[in-house]
């Protein structure tokens, strides 16, 4: 079934807000624990914190665990595509290039989010969305700049942050499908319990992790961060929005990322802003507006009313 227009409310405009600042201080916290971290273990304690910071909340809001292996099998699909398969891809991407090219890269998952869900059939291709998307990847690189530069195997860390962004496209599809009744809270720790299995496997069978020297306390601040924050506490907001407004919708945080990334620095570091970076906002501001379509519905009215 196509799904309709959706637009994103004021309460999901500023959820997205919350969830651009948790999910871009991810990015923050991936590069300071990859120097003492290797990039499995990393993403194995990211989703075991993270289950393990949610799991006590569920019985206060009485939410039952999935029955036999029918009910976990869902689970298993989605962490794979929206924890396992993309953390892994971008956190041994970001060991070949910067951390602001990465990010430049993870904007790129509306526009796959876009053609997932035409092609599967539950939205339809529309030009707008298409068009802003575009033009907000456009504001993107404006903000941050490519950020490119001559290093060993960076064609290959840019290769493997599309095929994450890629893979959250495919989340958000199996999402939409799959958990249409399941609470954010369940779902987030579900997913995250699940994910945590295959990770222990893969980290286990590649990186040995108890071999390797206990981590400094910046490590495990970084890495307590990147679970709770940028993992736990995103992903019940998240499937909030998820569930409120649409798979596409929501990715569209991946465009906020930079803005809020840059904003916190002016706020809290007192970081200079460049006019480049102003303008990027304002192209990315724009581009959110075309992809909501509101404005340019009124214009059209307006338009039609003075042509009349």
């Amino acid at each position: 079934m196509i799904a309709n227009d959706n637009r994103i409310d004021t309460r999901d405009w500023s959820l997205l807000g919350v969830l651009s600042i948790l999910w871009g201080g991810s990015f923050f916290f991936n590069g300071a624990a990859l120097r003492e971290l290797p990039p499995f273990t990393l993403v194995f304690l990211r989703v075991m914190i993270g289950a393990s910071l949610l799991l006590p909340l569920l019985r206060p809001y009485k939410i039952g665990s999935p029955s036999g292996v029918a009910g976990w099998r869902t689970f298993f699909a989605i962490g794979l595509l929206n924890n396992v398969v993309p953390f892994s891809l971008i956190v041994v991407g970001q060991t070949f290039i910067p951390s602001g090219l990465a990010s430049i890269l993870n904007a790129t998952t509306p526009l796959f989010t876009v053609i997932v869900m035409a092609v599967a059939g539950e939205e339809t291709l529309q030009m707008r969305r298409v068009a802003g998307v575009a033009l907000g990847l456009v504001g993107v690189v404006m903000l941050r700049g490519w950020g490119v530069e001559a290093r060993t195997g960076q064609g290959l860390g840019i290769l493997l942050c599309l095929g994450g962004a890629f893979s959250y496209g495919l989340a958000a599809l199996a999402a939409r499908r799959l958990l249409k009744d399941s609470p954010p809270l369940g779902t987030a720790t579900f997913q995250l319990l699940a994910s945590t299995v295959m990770m222990a496997i893969i980290a286990g069978a590649i990186e040995q992790p108890w071999r390797l020297p206990m981590p400094d306390v910046t490590t495990w601040l970084a890495v307590l961060g990147l679970a709770g924050l940028s993992t736990a506490l995103a992903y019940i907001v998240f499937f909030q929005i998820l569930r409120r407004s649409g798979a596409t919708n929501v990715m569209l945080v991946t465009l906020l990322i930079p803005v809020t990334a840059i904003l916190l620095g002016w706020l809290v570091l007192d970081e200079p802003v460049s006019l480049r970076e102003i303008a990027g906002a304002l192209v990315i501001g724009s581009a959110l507006l075309v992809i909501d379509g509101r404005v340019l519905n009124l214009w059209r009215r307006c338009s039609a009313a003075f042509g009349s």
